[in-house]
């Protein structure tokens, strides 16, 4: 009995651990498949390296005589050839630091395309929990509207209230009831694009959580991680790919050696000299030529321009990342802002509520004002809730900037 209260605890442990956003996160970066497309890209760029770096295949060939070509030590009849090429010094090392910087590159791309994901996660997990703040919310206003109402019908029914105040009360229901009910169709479709993000069904039950805070953000809030954006480093890992293909151009313009070996069979001959019927081996060395010298330049001025390119392009992405820095640290600033206000006149309004229906109540007046009341206070709950999911969406967008890791 108590090993099984020991596993259902765990179990609940569990299962409360993965309604986390950071376990979300998990899920994503285990079944997005575009993650996974990412990272065999990766993959397959790290199979490049043995293949760059390697020799070429030796060739070997052979040749029979139809007819013997007839020597003084006889007639030669088969003729084996083998030789290897090597191209010249550096080259396949040029060609492998290329090919790993490239391959190195592809990871950086995957790295951000898993960050990319987990924004994405959190700009649709977010709306969640404000949709459900919002259903809340309705709920109790109906809850309250519904108390209102009883209260107004006993006063009218005792002469001591107004059918108007009956009725505006029960348009203010209706009103509330139908906002329910397109919170409740709308969670469906929100729930259905977060689980498409996790790869899951799409009508998988999603938790979130029951309340959110938000944090101070310090000055200059991961202003110097900016760096580190895998975008920022998978440019600069091209650039320098590009560097070392401008080496590897310069090595292929340069020959290429070549060693081999001639095996020939000779028959014995007629004559009867010492050495007839002897196999021919015969050591070969070969030399490229590369005098047409249009192409190798062309790959290094080829490579030479990528390089340019890729400077430009980090130069370019480096005042992109900075700009849409300070905007989103004004706009979290904003939010943080705006919610101090929104939390101030919940506090405010409710005490003012319960003020004024008390007065209310025992005065039966300024009833008008009630509703009134109400209604701002409903509308600033709504906005301290939508406040807490902006600032929550802006700041999983500065640490995807920022290449936060989770």
């Amino acid at each position: 009995m108590r090993k099984l209260i020991i596993i259902f605890i765990l179990f609940f442990a569990y299962n409360a651990k993965g309604q986390s956003l950071n376990d979300y996160y998990t899920i994503a970066a285990e079944n997005n498949p575009e993650l996974k497309a990412k990272y065999k890209e990766f993959e397959a760029a790290m199979q490049k390296i043995p293949q760059v770096s390697s020799l070429p295949d030796p060739n070997l060939s052979m040749g029979y005589f139809i007819s013997p070509v007839e020597t003084r030590l006889g007639p030669q009849n088969v003729r084996l050839s083998l030789s290897q090429m090597f191209p010249w010094f550096g080259t396949l090392k040029a060609q492998k630091n290329a090919a790993t910087l490239l391959a190195e590159s592809k990871y950086q791309a995957f790295l951000n395309a898993k960050n990319q994901l987990f924004s994405q996660v959190a700009a649709v997990y977010y709306p969640l929990y404000e949709l459900h703040g919002l259903k809340e919310i309705e709920q109790e206003n109906i809850r309250i509207l519904e108390s209102y109402k009883s209260i107004t019908n006993t006063k009218f029914q005792n002469a001591k209230g107004s059918l108007v105040d009956v009725l505006r009360v029960d348009i203010m229901i209706k009103d509330a009831q139908t906002n329910l009910e397109i919170l409740n169709k709308k969670e469906p479709a929100l729930t259905s694009w977060f689980n498409s993000i996790l790869n899951r069904k799409y009508d998988e039950k999603v938790v979130v959580s029951k309340k959110i805070e938000t944090i101070e953000l310090p000055i200059e809030y991961r202003k110097d991680s900016i760096v580190t954006n895998p975008i920022l480093q998978e440019i600069e890992l091209k650039k320098q790919a590009s560097e070392a293909t401008i080496e590897v151009a310069r090595k292929q313009g340069l020959p290429k050696l070549g060693v081999g070996l001639d095996y020939v069979f000779v028959g014995t001959g007629m004559n009867n000299f010492p050495d007839s019927g002897k196999d021919v081996i015969m050591p070969m060395v070969t030399v490229s030529l590369p005098i047409f010298r249009k192409k190798y330049d062309a790959a290094v001025t080829e490579a030479k321009l990528m390089q340019e390119n890729y400077s430009f392009q980090k130069e370019a992405y480096e005042n992109k990342l900075n700009g849409t820095y300070y905007k989103l640290v004004f706009e979290l600033q904003k939010e943080r802002d705006l919610l101090k206000l929104y939390e101030g006149q919940v506090i405010t309004l409710s005490k003012s509520l319960s003020l004024l229906f008390a007065y209310y109540s025992n005065a039966n007046k300024d009833f008008e004002e009630v509703l009134r009341m109400q209604q701002e206070l409903l509308k600033y709950q709504k906005l301290q809730l939508s406040s807490i999911s902006t600032f929550h969406v802006k700041l999983a967008e500065l640490d995807y900037l920022t290449a936060k890791q989770f």
